[in-house]
């Protein structure tokens, strides 16, 4: 269940104004936020971003539900808030989410990379320019839909834990979220599951209780990566396919249309499955191996944002290397650089991938995150 006390357990100040902010995405999770917040006599505002009017948010996302940013979403978060009663406004944003997200984005697979556009997405645009805005008309803070936990020790910074629910915990999104801001940030959802979320949907008599979620990267809803890089003016650059001997195994299309671990689409054959185990931008080439060769034994981690005091001696965490990945032990070591770190995983882990986020855990609680650099092989 929720907290019964909204002022103690995220600290609000009660002589603060009451006034909070909901970024309302036109899905379930946000618009319960707003009911619930509402139903606690909080002077509710509902903020949604317009981020995205290209051709691939119009039929796709119309008949599958599957993006977060379209036209269609901005529309049930309108009628979310009207069955509400509270103020709504569109934030446009289409500018800022091309520049600080798209762009990146194209950037990244160009670059040999696998970027994570959902956390980019919350840092920019998110908590960063929608977060202003909720300041801009005196928001005590800004209200989301992730399933994360955050708590407030007395006179000490914010500390970030998983969701109670680990079929749903978003907390890996968050964990590069400077705790200036995550002092700026509520997200009251964290001790639910997504079935006790619905549950109240249906209890405030929302409209969209049951909605589909967004699984796919919102711009891209149909998840067809090369139509929508051509669309964007992403040249082929065609190179060849070495194995780990340097043998030439064939011709790729542009390296950008690849990724770590991929095993179909690669166009060439072979005695045995062979995967993309690495990516080399620089020299335009893809090379490709065995299953055995995707596992490695450490990741070089940069652009740490730690949650708590940085590390200066090693220390034993758990660690995700993706979203959907389960934490595994590992120890840190500090990097070369003072933002950077060596993850040394306990066992080797598949396809460690550059572009990803790396994140750190203490049990439940997230102790900080950077983004992959490279992977170490033994």
């Amino acid at each position: 269940m929720m907290p019964t006390t909204f002022r103690e357990e995220y600290a609000l100040d009660p002589t603060v104004s009451q006034r909070v902010a909901v970024a309302m995405s036109g899905g379930v999770d946000s618009s319960v936020v707003a009911a619930w917040l509402v139903d606690r006599g909080f002077e509710v505002v509902g903020l949604t971003m317009r981020l995205w009017a290209g051709a691939e948010t119009s039929a796709t996302v119309a008949t599958s539900g599957r993006s977060c940013c379209g036209g269609d979403e901005v529309d049930d978060a309108r009628r979310v808030a009207q069955t509400l009663g509270i103020p709504f406004y569109t934030v446009d944003l289409q500018k800022q989410f091309s520049h600080g997200v798209v762009a990146p984005f194209l950037d990244a697979y160009a670059n040999g990379q696998t970027p994570n556009p959902c956390i980019a997405c919350n840092e920019i645009l998110k908590f960063r320019h929608l977060l202003d805005q909720a300041g801009s008309i005196g928001a005590a803070f800004l209200a989301t839909g992730h399933y994360a936990v955050l708590k407030f020790p007395l006179d000490q910074p914010p500390q970030l834990f998983r969701g109670h629910d680990p079929r749903k915990d978003q907390s890996y999104f968050l964990a590069t979220t400077p705790l200036t801001v995550l002092s700026r940030i509520r997200f009251p959802l964290g001790t639910l599951s997504k079935e006790e979320t619905r549950r109240l949907a249906r209890k405030w008599g929302l409209h969209l209780a049951e909605k589909r979620e967004s699984q796919d990267v919102c711009f891209v809803p149909d998840g067809d990566y090369g139509s929508f890089f051509r669309r964007q003016g992403l040249p082929d650059r065609p190179g060849p396919i070495r194995g780990l001997d340097g043998a030439l195994l064939g011709r790729h299309q542009g390296v950008h249309g690849y990724t770590i671990g991929q095993r179909r689409g690669l166009g060439i054959s072979a005695r045995h499955p062979l995967f993309v185990v690495a990516i080399d931008a620089e020299n335009n080439e893809l090379i490709v191996g065995p299953e055995a060769a995707l596992y490695a034994a450490t990741a070089s981690v940069r652009r740490i944002n730690w949650l708590v005091d940085p590390i200066h001696a090693s220390r034993s965490v758990q660690v995700k290397i993706r979203y959907s990945a389960t934490p595994v032990p590992a120890r840190l070591e500090p990097g070369s650089q003072s933002d950077s770190v060596l993850v040394h995983f306990q066992q080797p882990q598949r396809a460690i991938t550059p572009g990803q986020a790396c994140v750190f855990h203490d049990g439940s609680r997230v102790l900080g995150g950077g983004w992959i650099d490279a992977s170490v092989h033994r």
